[in-house]
C-alpha cells in the first residue's frame, strides 16, 4: 500500500496511490480518515481496513474515475506533520568512509549501539523547492537515506518487537550545510543550524505489506526486518550515488529500540537511517581528494535538481533555490 499526502482546497489530504493516480481515503471509504496523522493516530483500525480498500482499487472494484493524476496536485511530505524527526547512523560504510577521509580510524562504538540526533521536525518537507539561504550554499549537500514512520505508541521495545511499530517506509533527503555544521560541530553538541533548514521525506508512504518480496536477512548478530531495495540519487539527471538499503548494519527495529528506551514514542515519529555508504558529496569528495589531490569538489547550487529513487518506493524529487536576502549568519561571527 502506497500513501500520499497532498493540498487539497487548502488542507492535507491522505490518499492511496495505485497505477499514478490518486484515491482520496475519505472519498473511497467514508471510516478513513482524511489526514496521516489520523491514520497513524487510529492505526489500529485504519490499517486491516485501508489494505482492503487498496485491494479493492487495484482489482478494480473502485473505478478509476475516482482517481486524480498525481502529476496535478501540489504534494507534501507523507506524514506532513511529524510528531518529531530523529536520524540514525546505520551504515558502516559511510561511517568508515567519512572517517577514513578524516584521517582518523574507526570508532569501536559503532559495532555496539546504534546513535541518532534530533533534527528539526517543523523543517519536514515533501518534493519540491528547497529554500535554501546564503550560508547554506556553504558546501550545500544531499544525504540518501531511507525512513520510517512510527504508527503504534511505545516505550522501553525490545528488537524483536519493534518491526510492529513501523508503519513504512519512505525515502529521505537529509540536507546539508557542511561549513555550518562542521563548525558547530566542533563544539561537541551535534549538528544544528548545518542541519535544521530542510528535511525531505517522500514521494509516498509505502507499508511493509508492499515490500515483503524485497525482505532479506539482516546482517548477521542482528535483529529485525531488512530489505533488497537499491538506492540511488541523481543531481542534473547525472548519478552521483548508489547504494541498497540492505547494506544497513544496524536494523530500523533496533534504532527504535534505542529510540524507545526510558522514552515514549509517538505515532508519527520520523526516524532516518543515516546516509546510505557514497550517498552525499561529503563522502564522495573526501574519497576524491584522497586519491587525487585535485580532485575538484562537488556541492549543490542555485538551480540544480535532486532525484532520489530507492526501489519499491519511487523517486523523490527537488530543485534548489536561493532565498531572496543576503542575511549571513557566517558573517556575524565573533573575532578572537
Amino acid at each position: 500500500m502506497k500513501l500520499v499526502s497532498y493540498i487539497r482546497e487548502g488542507h492535507d489530504q491522505l490518499a492511496f496511490l495505485v497505477d499514478g493516480l490518486l484515491y482520496d481515503c475519505d472519498l473511497v471509504h467514508p471510516e478513513l480518515p482524511n489526514s496521516m496523522n489520523m491514520f497513524l493516530n487510529f492505526w489500529e483500525d485504519m490499517y486491516p481496513l485501508a489494505l482492503q480498500v487498496d485491494g479493492a482499487i487495484k482489482s478494480g472494484r473502485i473505478n478509476q474515475e475516482n482517481g486524480v493524476p498525481l502529476d496535478s496536485v501540489e504534494m507534501l511530505a507523507p506524514v506532513p506533520f511529524p510528531t518529531s524527526c530523529r536520524d540514525g547512523y546505520a551504515f558502516r560504510q559511510h561511517v568508515a568512509a567519512a572517517r577514513r577521509n578524516r584521517k582518523v580510524e574507526m570508532i569501536p562504538e559503532f559495532d555496539q549501539y546504534p546513535v541518532f540526533y534530533f533534527t528539526n521536525h517543523h523543517s519536514i518537507q515533501g518534493p519540491g523547492e528547497i529554500k535554501c539561504m546564503p550560508d547554506h550554499f556553504e558546501k550545500l549537500d544531499f544525504e540518501l537515506e531511507a525512513a520510517i514512520v512510527i504508527c503504534k505508541p511505545g516505550r522501553n521495545l525490545r528488537a524483536e518487537e519493534a518491526d510492529r511499530y513501523i508503519g513504512g517506509l519512505m525515502i529521505m533527503n537529509d540536507m546539508s550545510a557542511r561549513r555550518l555544521q562542521m563548525e558547530e560541530m566542533l563544539l561537541n553538541l551535534g549538528p544544528a543550524k548545518g542541519k535544521d533548514f530542510a528535511t525531505v521525506i517522500g514521494p509516498c508512504l509505502v507499508t511493509l505489506d508492499e515490500l515483503e518480496s524485497f525482505e532479506i536477512p539482516c546482517k548477521e548478530g542482528h535483529t529485525g526486518k531488512s530489505w533488497n531495495l537499491p538506492m540511488k540519487c541523481r543531481v542534473n539527471g547525472v548519478q552521483v550515488s548508489e547504494g541498497n538499503l540492505g547494506d544497513m548494519d544496524w536494523t530500523f527495529a533496533e534504532i527504535v529500540e534505542r529510540c524507545s528506551y526510558g522514552a515514549d514514542i509517538h505515532p508519527g515519529d520520523i526516524i532516518g537511517s543515516g546516509t546510505v555508504g557514497t550517498g552525499c558529496f561529503l563522502e564522495l569528495n573526501g574519497t576524491g581528494k584522497l586519491n587525487d589531490p585535485d580532485y575538484q569538489e562537488q556541492w549543490l547550487q542555485e538551480g540544480d535538481t535532486v532525484e532520489m529513487e530507492i526501489e519499491g518506493i519511487g523517486i523523490l524529487q527537488n530543485s534548489i533555490v536561493r532565498e531572496e536576502s543576503e542575511f549571513s549568519i557566517l558573517s556575524r561571527k565573533k573575532q578572537v
